[in-house]
């Protein structure tokens, strides 16, 4: 036995600390108007399905007024719900439903950038260069004869520059705008004190409206560097932020805006704010969660690994070192909307299947809060949408080049033969549904006891039940090349065998394993509960 880990908690834990949180994609959970968008009403009325599959909180990917360039992450008013997800009203409903049923609710809260629509955006190209108005974004003169250049050499995450030429008033070619996605999403001046203010009016609305807490987006990418530095030329892909030194994110006043923003969450000591951190040294990410600042911070190490045993071994390690440094909760996941579906980045079919049910259960054996993506509970693979169906901004600032995010973001598929499944009754869905999902549906799945459904509801309700699975530290176990071993302090064992022959297992009672074993030993893309 050897590298130990542990995190210290207070007495009394929050929530949140050990809370299984459900990311639900609104506009592909389920429609329950027929407009072949998902909806609010929708989520409440699958609310009997989370509570069965164990969920504590649910995430709500944005459901602000936006005029959806980039699906709600361009928000035109932080304090209403667009009409297109039933309005404040069908949010009061599931929030009041959801707490009804002992589930939190939290809400994506986009701190970074404003849509181009937005009231602020707008009052900005009318104000002109120089304006207080332009101070609430990031304009800047560009640079050459005549200001024809950007003003720097960045690029946007979704493709293309970062920089857009406005046309002013008089007509003439303008000022520069800061966008780190799509142009449709103007970067907000955070050295700005009319930013914050209205952050903090937007943050207390919704939790005095009964909301639990907010996952922020890009929560290291508010603060910009002094002067603006050009960065690295960056070749391939840029989707996730990546490079070291790059100074569009993780600069130091991003620290002093979470500080701001949790006096605010102080005021409500049950709500809980957790950070997208795509930052991966272990100090700079610490920093992020210390105790005045986020409480949880997306440690995407894990979900980045590959299924290779040195490679999770590390990541588990280097993420609980992280939040070691300051005494903080871990935070695990390995899906979201902005990521290939697991089954698809494990190896397709039935390897990416059995290797994605392997890894659940090495994330599920992990002290700390977990999140779960729609979907990955019933297995669900990416999907190869044609050309015509794409929907991200990705695919068209990039030149149709990358394909962007949409092929993790189809709609749930509940019930019957053919598409759409029960997720809507109009056949024409935002995205399609694919016909080979027949055997996927919850329909399907959830009175099969070897089904991917199956398999999550009961290691979740081992997970919630079980004292093995206590305690706030693991540690090592020495276990046969290619596989991995820890146990928990509760006194649970994992072990996870990513190599090419069957393993034996430790002495102990075999609680939960993710396929049969031959013989009473590990089998390769398995892994194993033991008590």
């Amino acid at each position: 036995m050897r590298d130990t880990y542990a995190n210290a908690q207070p007495m009394s834990a929050p929530w949140w600390s050990r809370a299984l949180f459900y990311q639900v994609y609104p506009r592909s959970f389920y429609d329950s108007n027929g407009d072949g968008l998902g909806d609010l009403d929708g989520v409440t009325a699958k609310l009997d399905y989370l509570k069965a599959l164990g969920v504590d909180a649910i995430w709500l990917n944005p459901v602000m007024v936006s005029p959806m360039a980039d699906h709600g992450y361009d928000v035109a008013d932080p304090r209403d719900v667009d009409p297109m997800f039933g309005g404040i009203e069908a949010l009061d409903r599931l929030t009041d439903a959801a707490h009804a049923a002992g589930i939190k609710v939290t809400m994506d809260l986009v701190p970074n950038h404003t849509s181009s629509a937005h009231p602020w955006f707008q009052a900005a190209l009318a104000a002109g260069p120089g304006s207080e108005e332009r101070d609430r974004y990031i304009f800047r003169d560009g640079t050459g004869p005549g200001g024809v250049r950007p003003p720097n050499n960045w690029v946007s995450i979704f493709g293309g520059p970062a920089w857009t030429r406005v046309v002013e008033a008089d007509g003439s070619p303008g000022q520069w705008y800061l966008h780190l996605f799509d142009a449709a999403q103007p970067d907000l001046n955070w050295d700005n004190p009319e930013v914050f203010d209205d952050l903090e009016k937007t943050l207390r609305f919704w939790l005095k409206r009964g909301i639990d807490g907010f996952r922020i987006d890009v929560a290291h990418g508010m603060a910009k560097p002094p002067g603006l530095p050009d960065m690295e030329v960056i070749k391939g892909e840029v989707l996730l932020a990546d490079m070291d030194d790059d100074p569009r994110f993780n600069n130091d006043g991003v620290h002093d805006i979470h500080r701001q923003i949790r006096r605010v969450f102080n005021d409500y000591p049950d709500a809980v704010a957790i950070g997208e951190v795509w930052v991966y040294d272990n100090e700079q990410f610490a920093r992020y969660v210390r105790p005045d600042e986020l409480h949880l911070g997306f440690n995407f190490r894990l979900l980045r690994a590959k299924f290779d045993a040195d490679d999770i071994r590390g990541a588990i390690a280097n993420s609980m070192e992280a939040a070691e440094l300051v005494d903080a909760t871990p935070t695990w996941t390995l899906a979201n909307h902005d990521v290939d579906r697991e089954p698809t980045r494990y190896g397709d079919g039935a390897v990416g299947l059995a290797r994605a049910r392997a890894m659940m259960m090495a994330m599920l054996a992990l002290p700390g809060a977990v999140f779960v993506y729609n979907g990955e509970e019933l297995g669900l693979p990416n999907v190869e949408l044609p050309d015509e169906a794409l929907r991200d901004p990705v695919w068209e600032r990039s030149g149709r080049t990358r394909r962007g995010r949409d092929a993790a973001r189809v709609p749930v598929p509940w019930q019957g033969d053919g598409p759409p499944f029960g997720f809507s009754d109009n056949p024409d869905t935002w995205l399609p549904l694919p016909a080979d999902w027949a055997a996927l549906t919850v329909e399907k799945q959830i009175n099969d006891p070897a089904s991917m459904l199956s398999f999550y509801r009961t290691a979740i309700e081992l997970r919630r039940d079980r004292s093995e699975f206590d305690g706030k530290s693991i540690e090592w176990l020495d276990s046969p090349s290619d596989t991995l071993a820890f146990r928990r302090s509760g006194g649970l064992v994992c072990v996870l065998n990513a190599g090419t022959r069957t393993i034996p297992l430790p002495v102990g009672e075999v609680l939960l394993a993710s396929a049969e074993l031959i013989d009473g030993k590990l089998p390769p893309d398995t892994a194993a509960w033991l008590v």
